[in-house]
């Protein structure tokens, strides 16, 4: 997984300060709990908001210029109120077009979600592989930048699902949702020529995870499915230090830009990663 954070000639990487740390994980909605999990595994030191920009979700209905903008935007607000030592930004979309906006205007580290490109060419062992992303994600000079530098040697299969992360989205809220629907967007993953199949696919959008027991029991065949979020929290670790002991439970938090379609099941479900205060509130921006 090549996790893009703070990068480029003759940038030295801050030292952060020796204590306990608030990390800011974001998103356009609830993809970035898979990340959120993570993190709370290896830092249970932090105090950890988990911010959801879903009066705009999905983002890739937004064209580049609204899209920073936008991000821009609510992370002014979002820094404005919690003060983070370190911002994860839990999206695909965001993070490979808005990450040298928010560098430029912010002096905090920033970690960002990118295809997991790299890994994905390391274990393939068919050379046919599939990065399933939002099309936003796929269309992105730099998905495809990715591709020519870790996996020029491979047959890359991009696969831009227009509803997989809605759908996500909606089955984590208690909403139904067809196993007919996820095969669907998944189908185009799965490729079979010249004796050789698709053997890997790389989960590029944090929404998907949250399907991953569901997407192993529609596929057509056996595949590693690689999941970015263990990567960007050892990143996010590495980054914050050696965790500092505490006496009190970490804080966690969850804010909404909108927060109106927050059924009684997904306040269960946001409960179940380990969020101990959830503001339905709308955050206004």
């Amino acid at each position: 997984m090549r996790v893009d954070l703070l990068a480029g000639a003759g940038y030295a990487a801050p030292v952060l300060p020796l204590r306990i740390p608030t990390i800011l994980v974001f998103d356009s909605g609830l993809g970035g709990l898979t990340v959120l999990r993570e993190l709370m595994r290896q830092r249970p030191d932090a105090d950890i908001v988990y911010a959801a920009d879903d009066a705009a979700f999905p983002y890739g209905r937004l064209d580049e210029p609204a899209l920073v903008a936008r991000v821009l935007d609510v992370m002014e607000r979002l820094v404005e109120r919690f003060h983070p030592d370190l911002v994860v930004i839990a999206c695909n979309t965001a993070s490979t077009l808005v990450l040298p906006a928010l560098r430029a205007r912010f002096a905090i580290p920033f970690v960002g979600t990118v295809p997991a490109v790299k890994p994905a060419a390391e274990r393939t062992r068919t050379g046919l592989i599939c990065v399933l992303a939002t099309p936003g994600t796929v269309a992105r000079d730099y998905t495809h930048d990715l591709i020519e530098r870790y996996a020029a040697g491979c047959e890359v299969i991009l696969v831009g699902a227009r509803n997989l992360a809605g759908l996500a989205e909606s089955a984590l809220k208690g909403e139904p949702v067809d196993d007919a629907q996820i095969a669907a967007e998944i189908a185009p993953c799965f490729v079979a020529r010249d004796g050789r199949r698709t053997d890997v696919v790389t989960l590029a959008c944090t929404h998907y995870p949250l399907l991953l027991p569901r997407l192993q029991r529609l596929a057509p065949w056996p595949v590693d499915w690689i999941d970015p979020a263990p990567a960007i929290a050892r990143r996010t670790a590495q980054l914050l230090g050696p965790a500092m002991p505490r006496q009190e439970p970490a804080e966690t938090v969850a804010v909404f830009t909108d927060g109106t379609s927050l059924s009684g099941p997904a306040h269960i479900a946001l409960a179940g990663f380990g969020l101990a205060r959830i503001e339905t509130e709308p955050l206004p921006i």
